[in-house]
C-alpha cells in the first residue's frame, strides 16, 4: 500500500471560519483527501474556542507563540518549529503569508522538506530589501510560490529576486459558490437582521474599516449623489480604526440616516442579498474575496481598477474606477442608480455567470491538489 503524502499547512494565526466558503486554507485541506494525504494544520499563534470552529485537517497543532516571540530573531519559534518538522518528517509544507514563508526559508536549509509552497496574498510582503535577499538566497530547489491572482504572480516576478517562471505560479482565489448561496438570507430577512429599511435601494460594501479599503472615498462619492437619489442608502459591513473618522465624515455630510456603518458580523456573506449594488473601493488588494462574495449574490459591481481586480471587473461586466477617484465613483454610482431594477438584475446575472465559470472552488482545489502531488520540475 502506497504511503500517504504528509502535508503541513502552516499559518500565522488561528482564523478558521465556521463556514469555509471563503476560508481558502481550509479549502486546501478539503482538496487533499485523507486516503492519499496526511494533513496537519499548524498555527503560530491563537487557538480555537472550546466549541470551535475547528480545522478539517486530520490533526491541528497550536504553537501559541506570543507577539514578542513572533518578532525580531524569533529564536524560540525557529527552534520549536525545527524540532517539530524534523520529528514529523513532512513531504510538503504549505506556508500561508509572509511570516511562515520567512521561517521556512530559514529552516529548510537543514530540514530539506522536498516541497515548500509559499502562498502570497498581496503586493507589499517583499518590498523590504532584506526580504527579497532572503528569497534570492534561500528559495532554491524545492520551493514553489503561489500568487493568489495573476497580478500578484507578475508582481513577484517583477522583483527579480528569486521568483521566476520555474517556481512562481498563480492559483486564483475562489469561493464555494454552492455553499455561499445556501448561506445567504433572502433580501427581506437580511435587511431585517441588519436593521435596514426593506424598501430602500441599497449600495453595499464589505471590509475592515481601514484606510486601504477606501471607504472614505465611497462615502464622499455617495454624498454627491444622495440628493439626486433620495431612495438610495449606503451600508458598510466591517469594523476598524477608521470608524470614528468615517462617522465624522458622514455627520458633516448630513447623511447619518442614509449611510450605515453596520459593524462586524461573523459570516457577513449571509447578508449579501440585502444589497442592490456592490461596491469595493479598495486602494490595494491581492484578490479581494469580498468582490467574489458580492458576485455570488448576483449583484452588479463597482470596484477599483487595480491589477488584481481588473480582470474580475472586466470579466463580470462591472464598472472599474481608479482608486481614490471620487469623481469616477460618482459616475459609476449614477450609472447603476439610474437603471431600473430589472436592468440591474440582468447585470447581476452576468456577474454570477462569470463567477461560476472562472472562480469555482472545484478548480481551486484541483490546482492545489496537483501542486502538492508534484515537486517542481517533476
Amino acid at each position: 500500500m502506497m504511503s500517504r503524502i504528509k502535508v503541513l499547512q502552516l499559518q500565522p494565526d488561528y482564523n478558521v471560519k465556521e463556514h469555509n466558503i471563503a476560508d481558502l486554507a481550509e479549502q486546501i485541506v478539503i482538496a487533499l483527501p485523507p486516503d492519499r494525504f496526511d494533513v496537519v494544520s499548524a498555527y503560530l499563534s491563537g487557538e480555537p474556542q472550546e466549541f470551535g470552529p475547528f480545522s478539517k485537517a486530520e490533526r491541528s497543532v497550536f504553537f501559541r507563540f506570543s507577539d514578542k516571540q513572533l518578532k525580531g530573531l524569533r529564536l524560540k519559534l525557529l527552534w520549536h518549529l525545527f524540532q517539530f518538522c524534523r520529528r514529523e518528517r513532512f513531504d510538503v509544507v504549505i506556508c500561508n503569508r509572509f511570516k511562515p514563508i520567512s521561517v521556512m526559508l530559514l529552516l529548510n536549509r537543514w530540514l530539506k522538506v522536498p516541497l515548500c509552497i509559499g502562498i502570497i496574498h498581496g503586493f507589499a510582503d517583499f518590498d523590504r530589501r532584506y526580504r527579497r535577499k532572503q528569497v534570492s538566497k534561500r528559495a532554491k530547489h524545492g520551493w514553489c510560490f503561489v500568487g493568489v491572482s495573476k497580478a500578484v504572480k507578475q508582481h513577484l516576478l517583477d522583483y527579480r529576486c528569486g521568483f521566476d517562471a520555474t517556481n512562481t505560479i498563480a492559483i486564483t482565489n475562489a469561493i464555494d459558490i454552492e455553499q455561499a448561496i445556501a448561506l445567504q438570507l433572502p433580501k427581506a430577512e437580511a435587511r431585517r437582521v441588519l436593521g435596514l429599511d426593506p424598501d430602500i435601494l441599497l449600495l453595499g460594501a464589505l471590509g475592515r474599516l481601514v484606510p486601504v479599503k477606501g471607504h472614505r472615498y465611497l462615502v464622499e462619492a455617495f454624498a454627491q449623489v444622495a440628493d439626486q437619489y433620495p431612495h438610495a442608502h449606503l451600508a458598510i459591513i466591517g469594523e476598524g480604526r477608521e470608524r470614528v473618522a468615517l462617522q465624522k465624515q458622514i455627520a458633516e455630510a448630513g447623511l447619518r440616516n442614509r449611510v450605515h456603518l453596520l459593524g462586524f458580523y461573523p459570516d457577513a456573506l449571509q447578508y449579501v442579498q440585502a444589497f442592490d449594488i456592490w461596491v469595493m473601493p479598495s486602494l490595494s488588494e491581492g484578490l479581494g474575496l469580498a468582490l467574489l462574495e458580492g458576485m455570488s449574490g448576483r449583484l452588479p459591481i463597482i470596484a477599483s481598477d487595480i491589477p488584481a481586480m481588473r480582470p474580475l471587473i472586466d470579466g463580470a461586466g462591472g464598472i472599474p474606477v481608479p482608486p481614490a477617484d471620487v469623481n469616477a465613483l460618482v459616475q459609476a454610482l449614477r450609472s447603476y442608480l439610474r437603471m431600473s431594477e430589472s436592468e440591474r438584475r440582468a447585470l447581476g446575472d452576468k456577474v454570477f455567470d462569470y463567477l461560476s465559470r472562472e472562480h469555482s472552488i472545484e478548480q481551486y482545489r484541483r490546482e492545489y491538489r496537483e501542486l502538492v502531488e508534484n515537486e517542481p520540475g517533476d
